[in-house]
This record gives C-alpha cells, structure tokens and sequence, in this order.
C-alpha cells in the first residue's frame, strides 16, 4: 500500500473523544469554528449513558438532590474545582446545547432540570443524575410511584442480571419482580448487548421480541430491559417496542463497554464528518509542537502520516484509562507535552489504607493545573502557551467517580474551553480577526 502524507489546516484541534472532547467539537461547530478532532477510542463507551452534573459533596454522606444550589457549596469547599470556576448559567447552556444536539440527531435526553434523577445502574442500587436518556426515562417515573414492574433479562447475556436488580431494590420497589427470556434468534451460548442492540434494528426481531414481552408484561404493564434497544435508532425502536406490546418500556444500563456510550460513540464518528469536521478517530497524536503563528499535531494511520496545523488546541485526553495521564514508579505525567501533573508529593501518598475509605484517594485528584481560561499551566506556573486549552477530567482538584460530576466536568470545562478559544480567535492574529 503506498502511503500518503495528508495535511489539514484548521482553526481548532480537539485531542481526544471522550466525552470532553465531542462536547467541544459540538460546541465548536455551534460557533462556526473549523474543527479537526483527533483521539484513540477514548473511555465514552463504558459510559452508563447517564449525564451526571454533581451527585455528591466531599465529606456528605447525603446525595445531592439539587446540583444547582449545591455548585455554591462545592465552590466554597472547593475554589479549585472545574465546576468552581464556570458560572452556573454557562454550565446551564453547555447541557442543554450537549442534549439538545443528541435529540436533534436521534438520541434523545431529558431537559436539564433544578433537580437530579434518581436512576438506576446496572447492579439494582440507586444514583442521582441530571440528564437520562429517553429510551431510560421511563425507569426512574416507575421507581418513584412504585409502579407494578418486571426487569427482564436473558438467557447467555453476562453483565446484567434481573434478579440481581430486583434483589437490591427490594426495599425500595416491593412490587418490582424479574423474568429471564431467550432473545429472538439467540437461543444457545454467550449473547452480548451489542449484537442484540443491532439485531433490535431489524422490525422483524422486534415483532418478535414484542410478542414475548406482551405475554408476560400484560398484568404489570411496565417492562424494565438491559439497555439494547437498537445502535442508531434507539428512540424509534424504543417507541416501536411500546407500541406493538402496548407497554411502558424502559432500559437500565449494563455493565461496560455498555451499548448507551457505543451509540454515542457511533453517533458522533458518522454525523461529525457530515457536519464539516475533520474527525480522525482511532488514531493517537504521536506530537504537538507550537511555532510562533500555530499548532502543529503529528499522527499516522495505515494510509500514511497526518498533520494539522491549527490556531488553537483543546487538550481533553481524560486520564489514566485514556492515557491522557501516565502513572508511574516515579510518580505521573502528562505524556504529550510533559506538562506539570497536581500530585501527591510521593507514591505512598496516592492511596489511603483501606481501598473502601470514605474520604476518598489523593490520586483521584490528580490533573494538570489551568487559569480561568482554561489554558495549562507550564512549570512558571504561567500558560504554557496561548493557544493551548484543556477540558475534562484531565483537569486537576476533582474526583469525578466520588463526585458523580465526570459529564459535569467534561461538559461544563469544554463550554469554557471553547468559549474562551473563541475568544482567543476572536483577537489580532486569531482566525476571525479579518472577518470582524
């Protein structure tokens, strides 16, 4: 195969396609801004599907039911926090242009709302989170009116068990029950979400699966399903579900890699490029350089190698599960550009003594220092240059797992990130100043 070197000129460079990374490139494209977005697979797909904002506060006990009034305490807890330095109406529009850019191709959230959703994951316990999607809306309205309800799992499926499910919400839901069936066409050996998901896409499985669900769903009248509802339609096959059983339908997500993060995932991979991005998916930035006028990236793929040259760069390559942190003997680092790391001064200091603590680990805090641009900090502890930014759990002072903030973070520091690379393309030299 002869290679080809291909070069793309671009106003703004996107690293990585977690969530951080799409939520800029959707924010990007709503302000008319040349994008190119470049990530190996990224961690979107062992997402739950769930939007969390803030699920709890360091040192409570309590779930937060009202994220929104809460933000005032973790500022004041916590000044250094992601969700501390973007005012709550930015936060507020960075959801609800994330959502609404999902219902608007095909994968429908509920509205942000003053106050969080009680959902449920894929063991039977309980969470709270701001934005569930569509085809799970229907789980949490069952939940809170006790509603007469039947968790369905099946046969050779690994990762989600009904009476699992029904087991740790008996106290809670007493009128929950479970049933395990055989999936249409998948009658012998291991069965897995994906696969299903996309057999569900064609009418005649669904029929099929329709007439299995209505025998046994007649006398409760709510369904609860491991989430597999179809990849690319999950609203239209969740709608078609309920429509030939004359049920109430929800999904609950299984365990990662989980088919609600693959269709975002697959979403964002095939709608992106007809949108006018340059997106480069399974590929990892081998370099970034900065000259005096632009950024340079260096990649490769089977066809040759890449570069793309951009005014801006947003840095959002997430942590250790994405590789946008190494963590080693002599302690972690920033890969990339080598970029100074917030840590615990040594090794022993990342991990308390018991793994189960309640006070959490230092090293879940671990990230790279920015200012209220969003721009790293070098080792001057200035901004290591000005056409860099950085958003997502990348950052520093946040423990996203204990926090339930991970798409709180991501998307409300990329609202910022792009935000202020407007800005910064906005001024002398940037790439709207001749068009002003």
């Amino acid at each position: 195969m002869l290679e080809e070197a291909r070069h793309f000129e671009v106003d703004l460079a996107v690293i990585g396609t977690g969530i951080a990374g799409f939520a800029s490139s959707i924010f990007a494209l709503n302000r008319n801004i040349e994008t190119a977005q470049i990530g190996n697979t990224g961690a979107v797909a062992y997402t739950t599907g769930y939007l969390d904002l803030l699920g709890a506060l360091e040192g409570s006990p309590a779930p937060v039911d009202h994220p929104w009034e809460d933000l005032c305490r973790l500022k004041a807890a916590s000044p250094g926090h992601p969700l501390a330095r973007i005012p709550a109406g930015e936060i507020r529009e960075g959801f609800a242009q994330f959502t609404t850019f999902l219902g608007d191709n095909g994968i429908g959230y509920t509205s942000p709302g003053e106050s969080n959703i009680t959902a449920l994951t894929p063991a039977g316990t309980l969470k709270k989170t701001l934005c569930v999607p569509k085809t799970m809306e229907n789980g949490p309205l069952a939940y809170a009116r006790n509603s007469p309800c039947i968790i369905i799992d099946f046969k050779g499926l690994k990762g989600f068990s009904a009476r699992q499910v029904v087991a740790n919400l008996r106290d809670s839901w007493p009128s929950l029950s479970s049933r395990r069936l055989t999936f249409p066409g998948m009658d012998s050996g291991e069965i897995y979400p994906e696969v299903m998901a996309r057999a569900l896409e064609v009418p005649a499985t669904r029929e099929k699966l329709a007439e299995l669900l209505k025998d046994i769903g007649r006398e409760v009248g709510v369904i609860g399903l491991p989430a597999l509802l179809g990849m690319h339609r999950p609203d239209h096959v969740h709608s078609e579900l309920e429509r030939l059983t004359g049920l109430t339908i929800f999904e609950i997500p299984t365990m990662p890699p989980s088919v609600p993060g693959i269709r975002l995932r697959e979403m964002f991979e095939q709608l992106f490029p007809q949108k006018g991005l340059t997106l480069i998916p399974q590929q990892k930035v081998d370099s970034l350089s900065f000259t005096s006028a632009r950024a340079e990236l260096r990649l490769a793929d089977n066809y040759g190698p890449i570069t793309i040259s951009a005014q801006a760069v947003i840095l959002a390559t997430g942590r250790f599960l994405s590789g946008g942190l190494d963590a080693r003997i002599t302690g972690i680092t920033e890969p990339l550009l080598d970029l100074p790391v917030a840590q615990p001064g040594c090794r022993t200091d990342w991990y308390r003594e018991k793994y189960t603590d309640n006070r959490g680990h230092a090293i879940h805090k671990a990230g790279i220092e920015v200012d209220e641009t969003f721009r790293p900090l070098g080792m001057n502890g200035m901004p290591f240059d000005e056409r860099l930014f950085s958003a997502g759990i990348i950052l520093a002072h946040q423990d996203w797992i204990r926090g339930r903030s991970g798409a709180g973070v991501a998307i409300a520091s990329a609202y910022g990130a792009v935000k202020a690379v407007d800005r910064f393309l906005q001024n002398p030299g940037g790439r709207k100043a001749g068009q002003i």
